[in-house]
């Protein structure tokens, strides 16, 4: 295998991982650097979609025993009857804009300028969610998991999720913080965000298959290897993010997330009118 190649498709796996769950979107940062190691041709968009499953497996072995406990119980327990509903409520805003909707956005945001300005407005909404959650009391005291959420909950999550659908905001950050300006503990918004990615990426990325089943990327053996190996590193890196993650939540804050928003998208813009990097448009 070409070694460039290989470095390529590890760089982006491993991006892929840590920013997937993270609150510094993984579209953005996707974006960013496939533009960079200039890998965004057709084939480049066909290998991101596949290692986005890969990270979504990461959640789905973390979790295996609440996601089979729910399977198993469906039809005895009505806590897993109203978490799949909660999943379904807070999946079909985004789902149903991003089917709407999803052709003009990549059109017109899917580049480098406009995710770095998005990632410097994500920032300051961090900064601002993380002050109100500080000085308010919480009203949903009573929420100590993600089995406490009642589906006006899921709804409101989902409905901050839609701003996800614009690149570099971060479908987790918005899951996440939006969870936290509607009044849910930091902990519980994070856990029910990595559930949401579940059926909301993994929707999103079988519908992309089926598109390029329909109008199949030309994929030689190598590359076919190259997308095995961005797609073992996604898994690995997402695993360790979300294990990282869980215990972060319990003792912090998201601030230096919003410090590194803001940090990275100045970064871009500068390099961009500076001429230092020719970004594409």
């Amino acid at each position: 295998m070409d070694l460039i190649l290989l470095i390529k498709v590890v760089i982006l796996g491993v991006v892929e991982g840590l920013t997937e769950f993270l609150p510094i979107s993984s579209t953005g940062h996707l974006i960013l650097v496939g533009d960079l190691l200039d890998f965004n041709d057709e084939r480049g968009k066909a290998f991101e979609v596949i290692i986005q499953f890969g990270a979504i497996l990461a959640v789905c072995w973390e979790f295996r025993e609440k996601l089979l406990k729910v399977a198993l119980s469906i039809t005895t327990s009505a806590n897993s009857r109203r978490f799949i509903l909660n999943l379904l409520i807070a999946s079909a805003p985004a789902m149903g804009l991003a089917f709407i909707f999803g052709k003009h956005i990549k059109a017109v945001l899917f580049s480098p300028i406009p995710v770095a300005s998005a990632f410097i407005v994500g920032g300051l909404i961090i900064f601002w969610a993380e002050r109100r959650q500080e000085k308010i009391t919480l009203a949903k005291s009573h929420i100590h998991s993600v089995d406490d959420l009642s589906p006006l909950d899921a709804l409101k999550v989902g409905l901050a999720q839609c701003a996800a659908l614009i690149p570099g905001t971060s479908r987790s950050g918005a899951t996440i913080i939006g969870g936290m300006l509607f009044g849910l503990p930091r902990a519980v918004a994070t856990e029910f965000s990595f559930f949401l990615a579940i059926p909301v990426i993994g929707g999103a990325t079988a519908y992309e298959l089926l598109k390029l089943w329909k109008a199949p990327v030309p994929f030689s053996g190598e590359f076919a290897l190259a997308t095995v190996i961005g797609f073992v590193a996604a898994f690995i890196s997402a695993f360790i993010c979300v294990r990282w993650l869980i215990h972060y939540v319990a003792h912090h804050n998201f601030i230096p997330f919003a410090w590194y928003r803001i940090a990275f998208g100045l970064l871009v813009l500068i390099t961009a009118y500076s001429g230092l990097i020719a970004w594409s448009h």
